[in-house]
Formats: C-alpha cells, sequence, structure tokens
C-alpha cells in the first residue's frame, strides 16, 4: 500500500533557489523547495521527495500572497517555464540574486560576502535577447484548461518552447517577450505556411518529421539571421520553405539551413548550407564589430554584455604594456574587447569553431595584438605556451558552467599571475574555484550582473590579486 504523502501548511518562501524553485523552512527547521511560488508567500506544499538535507515539494495552494507579486505579462507563463519570475517584482529578483552570490562567497568560497558589490540589473527586462532557437513537434503540450474541457483539439502540433521537464512535447508560443517582436512575426508565419502545405512537423519519439528546429538571431544594428533545421530529406518542401522565408521577411541578411538526421538536436557537428544572404551577422559593442555565424557563440544579451565586459576590464586595471592569457576564450569577444588595452592578449577554447570565428573577428577589426589557439585549456595552458607567450601580467577566465578544470587551477597557481579577473555564469563552481586559489589569491571584489532577467541565472565577475 503506497504511503500517503505529507503536507506542509502555511510554509513561509523566504527566497529563490536553482532552476526557478522557491525556498522555504518548515516548522522544523528543515529547508523545503517548491515550485510557483515567489518570496513573501505562505503556502500549502505537498512533499514529493525527502532527502537528507532539505525535502522537495510542489505548491497545492497560495494562502497568503506576497506584496511582491506580480501579474506575469506572457499568456504562456503557466506552460512555457522560460521566465519563471514573471510573478515576483524585478527589483526582489535582484535582491534575490545578489543574495544568492553573497551566500556561495561565504559558504563556498569562505570569504566575506561584504566583497560582493551590489547588483548590476539590466536597463531593459524584456526584448532583450538576440538569440531564440525553437523546436517544432507533432506532440503539442496541452495546457490545464484545455485537458479539462471536453472541446476537441484541432492541431496536436506545435512550434515554440519544450514544456519543463518533457522532451517531447512543446509549448505552442504565439507571442514570446524575449527577443524583438520580429521574431513573433517569423515563427507564427512559419507555423501557418507549414499547416497550409501540410507539412509534417518533428516527432522526437520515432524521429520523423520535415519540420525540426528554428533558430533566430539578430544584431542591435538591425541584422537578422534563421536557420532553419530539417529532420528529413525532401528538397522540393525545403527549397518551398526557404523561398516562402526569403520572400517574406526582407529583415533576414542571413539565410540558412540544416539537414539534420541524427537523434539529437545539435547542429554543431552538422553542415550548414547558405540559402541567401551573408554568411554572418554583425553586432556592435562599443568600437568593436563581431561577426556571427550560425554556429557562434555570443552573450545572448547585448546591451548588459557591454556592461559585463566594461566591468571585466575595470576590474582588469590594464595600463597598456601588459601580457594577458584569456581563457575559455570563446570566439574572443573579451580578448578583442580588451586587446586595445594590453600590449597583447592571447585566447584558448576548446570548441574550434569558436576559435575560427575569433580569428575573423581579429581581422575584421584589424587587430593584431591578439593570438587564439584550439584546444582544451588544461592542455594548451602548459609550459612551452607560458615559454612562448611570457608569463601573464593578468589571466581573465570565463570558464562553461562546470568551472575551471582542478589541473587548470593548479597552473594558474602555479602561473602566478598578479591578477585574476573570473568571469562565471555560475556562482557555485567560481566560489568553488576561489576557494581553490586562495592558498595565493586573495578575493578583492565581486560583482553580479543580471543578464537574464525573470530567470534564476545570474553572471558574477570575481577580481583576485596574488598574495604577497
Amino acid at each position: 500500500m503506497a504511503r500517503k504523502k505529507k503536507t506542509i501548511s502555511g510554509l513561509k518562501i523566504t527566497g529563490i533557489a536553482d532552476r526557478g524553485k522557491a525556498v522555504g523552512r518548515s516548522a522544523e527547521g528543515q529547508v523545503v523547495f517548491v515550485d510557483a511560488a515567489v518570496p513573501g508567500d505562505e503556502v500549502t506544499a505537498l512533499i514529493l521527495r525527502k532527502k537528507k538535507s532539505f525535502l522537495q515539494g510542489k505548491t497545492m495552494s497560495v494562502e497568503k500572497q506576497s506584496i511582491h507579486r506580480n501579474q506575469p505579462f506572457c499568456n504562456h507563463f503557466n506552460s512555457c517555464g522560460g521566465c519563471k519570475w514573471q510573478n515576483l517584482d524585478y527589483s526582489i529578483q535582484l535582491q534575490e540574486k545578489e543574495a544568492n552570490v553573497k551566500s556561495s562567497i561565504k559558504k563556498i568560497a569562505k570569504e566575506d560576502p561584504e566583497k560582493v558589490l551590489p547588483i548590476m540589473g539590466a536597463a531593459q527586462t524584456r526584448y532583450y535577447r538576440n538569440k531564440m532557437e525553437y523546436s517544432f513537434s507533432s506532440m503539442r503540450w496541452l495546457t490545464e484548461e484545455e485537458i479539462k474541457t471536453e472541446d476537441q483539439i484541432e492541431k496536436s502540433s506545435a512550434l515554440g518552447f519544450h514544456a519543463p521537464g518533457s522532451f517531447a512535447k512543446v509549448v505552442d508560443v504565439i507571442t514570446c517577450h524575449l527577443q524583438d517582436n520580429y521574431a513573433n512575426n517569423i515563427r507564427n508565419s512559419v507555423r501557418e505556411y507549414a499547416h497550409e502545405n501540410e507539412l509534417t512537423f518533428y516527432n522526437p519519439l520515432d524521429h520523423t518529421g520535415l519540420l525540426r528546429n528554428m533558430i533566430i538571431r539578430n544584431t542591435s544594428i538591425g541584422e537578422w539571421m534563421l536557420v532553419m533545421i530539417f529532420g528529413e530529406e525532401n528538397p522540393k518542401q525545403q527549397k518551398a520553405m526557404m523561398d516562402f522565408l526569403s520572400k517574406s521577411f526582407d529583415k533576414i541578411t542571413s539565410l540558412y539551413f540544416v539537414v539534420n538526421l541524427k537523434k539529437n538536436d545539435t547542429i554543431y557537428d552538422q553542415q550548414t548550407i547558405l540559402f541567401k544572404g551573408k554568411d554572418h551577422i554583425v553586432e556592435v559593442l562599443g568600437a568593436l564589430k563581431y561577426q556571427i555565424g550560425p554556429k557562434s557563440f555570443f552573450q545572448t544579451n547585448t546591451l548588459q554584455a557591454k556592461n559585463l565586459y566594461d566591468k571585466t576590464l575595470e576590474f582588469a586595471g590594464l595600463k597598456g604594456d601588459e601580457t594577458v592569457y584569456d581563457l575559455y576564450t570563446g570566439l574572443g569577444s573579451i580578448a578583442l574587447y580588451a586587446a586595445d588595452k594590453c600590449k597583447e592578449i592571447v585566447g584558448i577554447e576548446e570548441v574550434k569553431e569558436a576559435i575560427d570565428d575569433a580569428h575573423k573577428n581579429l581581422d575584421f577589426n584589424n587587430i593584431t595584438n591578439a593570438k587564439f589557439y584550439a584546444g582544451d585549456v588544461k592542455d594548451v595552458l602548459n609550459e612551452s605556451f607560458q615559454a612562448q607567450h611570457g608569463k601573464p601580467d593578468l589571466v581573465i577566465t570565463d570558464p562553461p558552467r562546470a568551472g575551471m578544470h582542478k589541473q587548470v587551477i593548479q597552473t594558474l597557481l602555479q602561473l602566478e599571475a598578479p591578477r585574476i579577473v573570473y568571469v562565471s555564469c555560475n556562482p557555485s563552481t567560481q566560489a568553488r574555484d576561489i576557494e581553490l586559489l586562495s592558498p595565493k589569491y586573495s578575493l578583492i571584489k565581486v560583482q553580479p550582473v543580471d543578464m537574464f532577467p525573470y530567470t534564476h541565472h545570474v553572471e558574477s565577475i570575481a577580481l583576485l590579486e596574488r598574495k604577497n
């Protein structure tokens, strides 16, 4: 006989946590993570899982609403899950994100949380993204209202975002508030064209269907790129779709397609075919111009990216005569941005295609004092590399969410560069690495930056200086 699940009434929500969860404490002092609640709420929660140090639950009802609750502005808020905190006042989001960084610095880095500066909020909280990826699916996610109704559901296909926790079903998105409204026009027109011409939507269970994914990118100077990903070979229908896009959307300056017959969605190992226009779009940050291709990595919030890079250079304190190592350089966005402030900057990145982009942008901006190398940082940053480029006066590192490899940290401890500027998209792993560097480095200050409003994500820049 199944054991009856426990409920907790009057659970006071005190903060936000990873992946859009809210957190509170039971009367017994146990940490409880729930969904669909905001700080200041009092809820009744159904406990789904019991762990050693915390409980995981589901909000059954809100007994008392927080004064910080907002009315979500997106009609897809309850289904999509992409912007988890639309129901929370933006000032409180910033407060919670700053508190998250402080908590990591205190508990993991074992440093003074007062070294964390006030968070840099985003001036633009809607339509801030320059890249969106959409999925086609033959299995549309149904809302609770649709499930309850007895009306017949006409369309079973969808174009939008995967529902939370579902790899197969997709929320049919009509209006998204993350990218310029032109992207909504493109997406909705593509869906209408597909229905009118009876094109098949991808089925992720049996891997059939013509229309699989769609990527839309745009830049601050008005250039647009669209990459249509097909899941089957059908040259006639593919060309008809691409012709439709070409004729219907004159703002698209770079139009690509991909035929992906693999079982996973990534296109980084697939051929991208230019159908019309330039092979790149151009973004501008300060005095720099960046060529962005269909596989390029670039910060998806252009306005905040400039603030992030400006603060990184402020922490770097360059005077013009330094040798700088830029680890996990991507397409060299920070390295190129810093090049005119130092003697030489050397970037390392594991993804070869990103380094190809870095070299293109090097030439595109007529920069002569930057060099880029493809390979795993832990392997490239060896003694011969150091002998070739000399000891760095500054190291900038911007690793993925997992943080730096332990071998890289050991190399940095041996290098003993006077300063390290650590840019991170994960305050927890950043704090872990700061603690590992603490035998030789002092943490001076940390700057949180909100790159993604209405989500739990936060960027963090840390300045470390070598101990005497």
